[in-house]
């Protein structure tokens, strides 16, 4: 809204005590665009109250669990919202929160009053296949794998208790969500232009944030022969000029240590890296952000800033 670029924009914080509340607050405070409104933990507790604190701000950023997140927005009609949940990512009347997936994607961001921030694999997933899907390398009815790894922060508060007590060191990688039902897939399925939901193998790993989201693809089950530097260039003309994409070419020799790629290279910015490795008939992509950067909060501030009238980039490392 245009009375808010020239003025301190009022944000309130719902959920600030847990993990990307906490992420989102350090990105916060420092700026002098911004006053962080706050209200007593009794006072949280009054409807009545939340709900003035809702209609006094400019924009609320819920941090709460799916079901809180959908109450909390009962609160009022007319709060402009930012939902850090899972709980409006496929919903119709919700903007979804990722900026670069599409041309008119940022305007649409900007002009609603309701955005659900995207979740951190689906993040990785979606900006490595959409493009191929826009280009038709790869189909929509297309059945697509992608294994991912994450640091144990993307648990929340009681797995990082848990790793922080050491009660984890004996399994440095644990596979988990082996019922197929991780809640970042129907995101994941819907914004990547699938008509089936990905076969998704997620694990944590025993490190405290980074991620890796690696999708291999067999050329047989292409739409037309391509070679790996035939996605590169697909990719940076799709994603040419996006201050947070970076697109990495062969050879890797900046990327791998002694063979090993690191998830953690992307730790506190705000940036993905996309890959492709490929050899003779199997095409690996890769993506890597930091899962509580581009992956949450500084994917929410980016929003934010977009909603507000700011500079994208403000308060978020590139």
């Amino acid at each position: 809204r245009a009375d808010i670029v020239s003025a301190s924009a009022r944000i309130f914080i719902d959920g600030q005590a847990g993990t990307t509340g906490l992420e989102i607050t350090e990105r916060l405070t420092a700026r002098d665009d911004i006053e962080l409104l706050s209200i007593d933990n009794e006072q949280r507790k009054r409807p009545e109250t939340r709900r003035e604190c809702f209609e006094s701000a400019d924009l609320v950023m819920l941090c709460l669990p799916d079901d809180a997140a959908r109450e909390a927005i009962k609160l009022s009609e007319t709060t402009r919202f930012i939902d850090a949940s899972t709980a409006h990512r496929v919903h119709d009347k919700w903007v979804y929160g990722l900026p670069e997936l599409k041309s008119d994607q940022r305007n649409a961001i900007r002009e609603s009053r309701l955005v659900s921030n995207p979740g951190c694999y689906a993040t990785g997933f979606v900006l490595s296949i959409r493009p191929l899907v826009d280009e038709n390398i790869v189909s929509k009815n297309a059945l697509i794998r992608t294994h991912a790894l994450s640091g144990y922060s993307g648990g929340g508060r009681q797995m990082i208790e848990q790793y922080s007590r050491g009660v984890e060191d004996e399994q440095p990688t644990r596979p988990y969500a082996l019922n197929w039902s991780h809640k970042h897939v129907p995101e994941m399925q819907r914004y990547a232009g699938l008509d089936f939901a990905p076969f998704f193998m997620p694990s944590v790993g025993n490190f405290f944030q980074g991620m890796l989201v690696q999708t291999p693809l067999f050329l047989q089950e292409l739409n037309r022969s391509v070679r790996p530097k035939d996605l590169v260039e697909i990719y940076q003309n799709h994603y040419a000029g996006e201050p947070f994409v970076r697109v990495i070419e062969a050879p890797f020799d900046n990327e791998l240590e002694e063979g090993y790629l690191s998830p953690t290279a992307c730790n506190g910015s705000n940036r993905i890296d996309l890959m492709v490795f490929g050899r003779d008939q199997q095409i690996l992509v890769v993506a890597r952000l930091d899962n509580l950067g581009k992956g949450a909060a500084g994917a929410a501030v980016q929003n934010l800033n977009l909603m507000l009238g700011r500079e994208e980039s403000s308060g978020i490392s590139e």
